[in-house]
């Protein structure tokens, strides 16, 4: 991890909602999700929020060596978006302790702000982490 990964830095990034990131699409294997509004699915706009702040420190760790899982996310979800907008996701890393990097974010679709909140990732070695998941699916049978 580079010690240039610090508070201040700031990142946008851009992500076409395809049709299956929307709540009937998503749950397709839940009856009563069929049913629902064809919009953005909250499951599916947290982990774009995730995979913007994993964009935005990519140029800080040493990828793929090093990786970001995330272990905390506080977002509100605002306002609906179809299939077929943009979001634009804007983000600021506002903490970084140790492998821990706190994220503030907000995306808007060019309507709407959609979405607002903190997310948190860890910086991680995928070896180790691969290791003690391949650890635990043994103890737990799989």
């Amino acid at each position: 991890m580079s010690p240039d990964l610090q508070a201040g830095i700031c990142f946008t990034w851009r992500y076409l909602v395809p049709e299956r990131a929307t709540v009937p699409n998503l749950y397709h294997d839940t009856a009563f999700c069929r049913d629902m509004p064809d919009v953005l699915a909250t499951g599916y706009l947290v982990g774009m929020m995730e995979l913007a702040c994993t964009n935005g420190i990519m140029g800080y760790v040493d990828w793929p060596r090093e990786q970001s899982v995330g272990t905390l996310v506080h977002f509100s979800h605002l306002a609906a978006t179809p299939p077929g907008m943009t979001l634009e996701i804007k983000g600021e890393v506002v903490e970084v302790q140790g492998r821990r990097v706190k994220f503030r974010l907000e995306a808007w679709d060019g309507i709407d702000k959609v979405c607002e909140g903190i997310h948190e990732r860890i910086i991680i070695e995928p070896q180790k982490f691969n290791a003690k998941l391949a650890e635990k699916k043994t103890k737990a049978g799989l």
